[in-house]
């Protein structure tokens, strides 16, 4: 479980830089990089605590 969190710390500062270059250069590549891996960690995210709440609920 401390692993799948670290990654998903990963993903967001790999989203949030993606948007500090594109803020940076105006480049639109790192902004659509940015809401690709966003978008995606998201919902990795909320599919795991998913799954944490109907262990709990089970």
């Amino acid at each position: 479980m401390l692993l799948f969190r670290w990654a998903i710390l990963l993903l967001l500062l790999v989203a949030g830089a993606s948007f500090a270059f594109y803020a940076g250069t105006g480049q639109p590549k790192y902004r659509r990089f940015g809401w690709i891996v966003l978008k995606w960690t998201l919902l990795a995210a909320l599919g795991f605590f998913a799954v944490l709440i109907a262990e709990r609920v089970a």
